[in-house]
């Protein structure tokens, strides 16, 4: 069974859905299930297709949408209008967009939550969890703003908490390892490393260790300067200059060559003074040459211990000692802070979390009392419904727990999830749900079979209840019950056609044979012809 394609418009107020079992009034719900962010697989895509789409146009959405929309960069429409698709693709794979702008599911979801709340058949299993009761106390009470900053300083309480335990945790790390370090930086320290240092030792100890030779050397260049048996090579040529310069009047081209002996005169001048400097540098002491190969060997070591090659990386080890033995005082300015900021977070959560508490104590019997007015309402004349506030250890909503207790007999209540049959547990949720929709501006409810386990007159008081809810916000209503069906502003009804599923709108008679074919099943009798007229009124 599938829809191929399927476009039905819901009105405001109250609109009841039927149809008979196996109809596929569980796929329709299944698909505004998708909207709401929930799971979806690649069974749900008909053989053969590429994808499903499901998409809902929503009016005159509340403006706390706005802010959600604008922080995930999604367009708000000024007129409230909202337009939620979901592409759910035969891969698995899916696609969600809010007015034509891609999102995530958690941010459809966020959206989703106010926008419409699903109840169905399994949801009558969360009066077993104590969030969704605590949850419905807290918006009976009106807490929203105690649980936005309640929640900001349990999250800011935890984070400093971590950052405390982690500050310790290094703190122990680094006084265990504190003379260890301090040791490793001492003997980099007093190495006094001069990046590019090696370089020099090791040209300086190349003309150490060679220094006779280089000497030698020396002393013979420069006495070739001076190797003249009558003059010294700058006497010649400076005489070979004046002599040249001298002629130069008759031939000027040997003025030039004049000057350039002269000039050649002087830098061989500057070059012998170079070497003459340079052969009394040359120390040929071996007292430098064991200083400089000392001072090689304690870098060398130091190279091996540290795993390092360069004098850069030696001074970068240093400075990582010196940062891990400096980092001691840090941390220990750094837990000081921390705890100074523990202590005004914890006070101020303390504040807000008593705040909750009070009020959810103040509020508690007033909530019971509407719960307990409605039970009786829908028939449950000796029940009692008790809520009780109970004192937990702290979290994001407070030091608080919630137990929903419920008697149908008004003895001894207890925990509702445990005592309650199928119709006490519908009626308790009807009721439940009929508060949240005061509290929380939902435009959109849906039941499915909420009625469940209930008949009768009891039936007749839960459509009154459902027909009060839909004149203040819309309601759709998948039921069985004439009852309730009756009661509804719209009526649905769910086919199959071979083996495709369709919804239309009925109305007038054909709504009479509906309500009439609940009442007496596929072969409807003038009786409950009869009846469904009155029930119509």
């Amino acid at each position: 069974m599938l829809i191929d394609s399927l476009d039905v418009s819901f009105p405001e107020g109250l609109a009841i859905i039927t149809g008979q079992t196996g109809a596929g009034k569980s796929i329709l719900l299944g698909a505004l299930s998708l909207l709401t962010g929930a799971k979806g697989d690649a069974s749900l895509v008909s053989s053969g297709a590429e994808s499903c789409i499901v998409e809902g146009e929503f009016e005159n959405a509340d403006e706390s949408l706005k802010s959600l929309l604008e922080e995930n960069e999604v367009e708000w429409v000024e007129d409230g209008s909202l337009i939620i698709r979901r592409i759910l693709y035969s891969t698995g794979r899916s696609r969600s967009f809010v007015n034509d702008c891609p999102v995530n599911l958690p941010v459809l979801a966020k959206c989703a939550e106010l926008l419409i709340d699903i109840h169905s058949q399994h949801n009558k299993l969360i009066l077993s969890d104590k969030r969704y009761q605590l949850r419905v106390l807290d918006l009976f009470a009106g807490n929203s703003e105690h649980l936005r900053k309640c929640g900001e300083l349990w999250r800011e309480l935890q984070d400093l908490r971590s950052r405390k335990s982690k500050a310790e945790k290094e703190l122990e790390s680094l006084k265990r390892d504190f003379d260890y370090n301090q040791a490793q930086f001492v003997q980099l320290d007093s190495a006094k490393l001069r990046d590019g240092e090696m370089e020099e030792l090791d040209e300086e100890q190349k003309r150490l260790s060679n220094a006779d030779e280089i000497k030698s050397s020396l002393v013979t260049a420069l006495a070739l300067f001076e190797s003249g048996e009558e003059q010294t090579l700058d006497g010649a040529l400076r005489e070979a200059s004046r002599l040249l310069d001298k002629i130069s009047a008759f031939v000027p081209s040997l003025k030039e060559l004049s000057e350039r002996i002269e000039s050649s005169r002087i830098e061989l001048g500057d070059v012998r003074d170079t070497i003459e400097r340079e052969a009394e540098k040359v120390d040929v002491s071996g007292d430098r040459l064991e200083q400089v190969e000392e001072r090689m060997g304690l870098i060398y070591s130091l190279f091996q211990k540290f795993g390092c090659r360069t004098e850069a990386e030696l001074i970068s080890k240093r400075e990582e000692y010196s940062a891990r033995l400096f980092d001691s005082s840090v941390l220990e300015n750094e837990l000081e802070e921390l705890n100074a900021g523990i202590a005004e977070c914890s006070s101020a959560y303390s504040k807000v979390s008593k705040e909750l508490h009070d009020s959810r104590s103040e509020t508690a019997p007033k909530l019971a009392e509407a719960i307990l007015s409605s039970l009786k309402f829908l028939e449950l004349e000796r029940a009692v419904f008790e809520v009780q506030v109970i004192a937990v250890d702290g979290g994001p909503t407070g030091a608080d727990s919630v137990l929903f207790a419920f008697s149908a007999t008004g003895k001894n209540p207890v925990d509702v999830a445990k005592c309650a049959s199928g119709g006490e547990i519908s009626r308790i949720m009807l009721s439940l749900k009929a508060q949240m929709a005061r509290f929380t501006g939902m435009p959109t409810m849906i039941f499915d079979e909420i009625d469940t386990g209930v008949s009768g007159s009891a039936a007749d008081a839960m459509g009154r209840m459902i027909c009060d809810m839909g004149s203040n916000m819309q309601v759709l209503a998948i039921t069985h019950l004439p009852q309730v069906a009756a009661k509804g502003d719209a009526h649905f009804v769910v086919e199959k056609f071979q083996d495709t599923t369709g919804i239309r709108r009925v109305e007038g008679e054909e709504r009479i044979m509906e309500i009439a074919r609940l009442l007496s099943g596929e072969r409807i009798i003038p009786e409950a012809v009869a009846n469904a007229k009155a029930l119509l009124g």
